[in-house]
């Protein structure tokens, strides 16, 4: 089958864009992603250091795998993704997770579109969106789909920073698309942006600094070094994303399934950190939000809260500061001691000894600390 077909196959799919590229060739990726892991800069997320030989190069999960059909779907917003942060009292939710769960979607079209391949070739495939060892930015810029830019994060000349990207492994021979060349040029505004220095230097993420690790794939306590520049970002962030130049090219989502619920527009702090496990996991039925579970997630909100310098939001503070969820209990203390410090003093020196009284003086403690060596 030829290149144009095999895209075509794909656009007829539901996809915005699909290039192909070699999935045998040698390439650097691995180098880096193994230099990335030695230094530790994936953090908690053992599952890259697991899997580290696997993700090295796509042969080596599937050795027959000669070609690679990448497919990109446009999630470009509506708005401007940085406005929502001067909102204090509002929680930020990154812009990918306002809807439906992309992986769904992205996998359900995936399969549509090889077995209509396969229909026509008789050919071996796999699939994947983001939930293998695959590293699908590496192969979408060898496939000519756009490049990594200074934040590590595809960039395309037609869709800037919005694109949910998948790939099709197949062991056809298929006629590659010319890689595409790095147009970052002089530009650092990515860099710069990062509320918490998470880039080393330029295409380096040290993902332990980044904010998006922080409150999705991070289990623990948020370091007391990152709160403040967390802001009122609750599930991800997407500055380095929003701020590229390149986004003016970029059109809004025509997938009704990427629009924002109204609810997540711009949802209240007060609301979110009244969430118990069954609310939670109904106002984010079908959503990427869900998998991080209520603890996480309201301990992101007490973070954001304790950033607002809204006193209206005590209240919400105090329901939580005795959660049965240690996490939550300690960032509900965290940010009682941010809108109540005399408060929060006194609470967390009042503790009987009993173990959510422990865990309220121990953050507290830890908060002191901070302050002191501050």
């Amino acid at each position: 089958m030829d290149a144009d077909t095999v895209k075509s196959l794909a656009l007829a799919s539901g996809f915005t864009e699909a290039r192909i590229c070699r999935a045998d060739d040698a390439w650097t990726a691995g180098e880096r992603l193994a230099e990335f892991v030695a230094q530790g800069q994936h953090g908690s997320m053992a599952w890259m250091e697991d899997t580290l030989a696997r993700r090295q190069h796509p042969t080596a999960m599937w050795p027959d795998a000669k070609s690679a059909v990448v497919v990109g779907l446009n999630y470009g917003p509506d708005i401007d993704p940085l406005a929502a942060l001067e909102r204090k009292s509002e929680g930020v939710i990154s812009v990918y997770a306002r809807n439906t769960d992309y992986h769904d979607l992205m996998k359900k079209r995936l399969k549509h579109f090889a077995r209509a391949f396969v229909d026509k070739t008789g050919a071996e495939v796999k699939v994947f969106v983001d939930t293998a060892p695959l590293m699908e930015k590496p192969l979408a810029a060898k496939s000519g789909m756009g490049w990594q830019g200074k934040h590590t994060n595809l960039v395309s000349r037609e869709h800037g920073s919005w694109l949910f990207l998948g790939v099709m492994l197949t062991a056809a021979e298929l006629e590659p698309d010319a890689p595409e060349t790095d147009h970052c040029g002089s530009c650092t505004s990515c860099l710069d942006i990062c509320p918490t220095k998470a880039f080393p230097g330029p295409y380096k993420l040290d993902a332990r600094r980044c904010i998006s690790y922080l409150t999705i794939e991070h289990k623990g306590p948020i370091p007391l070094e990152f709160r403040a520049a967390m802001g009122n970002r609750i599930y991800g962030c997407d500055d380095c994303l929003a701020v590229c130049p390149w986004n003016k090219f970029a059109a809004v989502t025509a997938e009704m399934a990427f629009h924002p619920r109204p609810e997540l527009k711009g949802p209240l702090l007060s609301e979110l950190a009244a969430l118990d496990d069954e609310s939670f996991r109904q106002v984010f039925t079908a959503s990427p939000v869900k998998r991080i579970g209520r603890g996480r997630f309201v301990r992101n909100v007490m973070i954001a809260i304790g950033n607002s310098q809204d006193l209206t939001l005590l209240p919400a503070v105090r329901a939580n500061v005795q959660d049965e969820d240690a996490m939550v209990r300690g960032a509900a203390i965290w940010a009682l001691s941010q809108l109540a410090p005399q408060e929060a003093h006194a609470l967390a020196m009042a503790g009987s000894g009993d173990e959510a009284d422990a865990g309220v003086l121990s953050e507290w403690r830890s908060v002191l600390a901070a302050d002191a060596a501050g």
